[in-house]
């Protein structure tokens, strides 16, 4: 099964083929800061089942491991798609809201849960990380 998706201004699209490694929500700052929300809603793919189509410019953050993570994002309209983390070599990090279809998004887990803001509600149904689980 493929799932697709792309940016608000549709120059950047993508296809994810198979099922997701893992997916979740991530609390932490930088994620909270990057999609200007609570969270950071995600899909991680191997890499080598994600094809995207259209430029993107990546901004290179830093985790908490200290090793880089790639935010690419659309040049045009800005809308965050997918990031490559060091820490998760030959994994994709692919962004929930940007998906064609986001209804058929089911996060499984959740990490970075002491940065979670109080007016959010976890779920005690997803199994909760105090760090990415790798």
């Amino acid at each position: 099964m493929a799932i697709t998706g792309g940016c608000l201004c549709g120059a950047v699209r993508y296809t994810c083929e198979g099922d997701p490694v893992l997916s979740g929500l991530c609390h932490c700052r930088n994620c909270q800061r990057y999609t200007g929300s609570s969270f950071e809603a995600i899909l991680l793919y191997p890499s080598s089942q994600v094809a995207v189509s259209g430029k993107v410019t990546t901004y290179r953050d830093t985790g908490d491991s200290g090793k880089p993570v790639f935010r690419n994002f659309c040049p045009v309209c800005g809308s965050g798609i997918f990031a490559l983390a060091e820490v998760l070599p030959g994994l994709t990090i692919m962004l929930a809201g940007t998906l064609d279809d986001p209804a058929h998004f089911n996060p499984t887990m959740e990490c970075y849960c002491d940065s979670a803001q109080p007016w959010t509600r976890t779920n005690d149904k997803r199994t909760q990380h105090c760090k990415m689980p790798v």
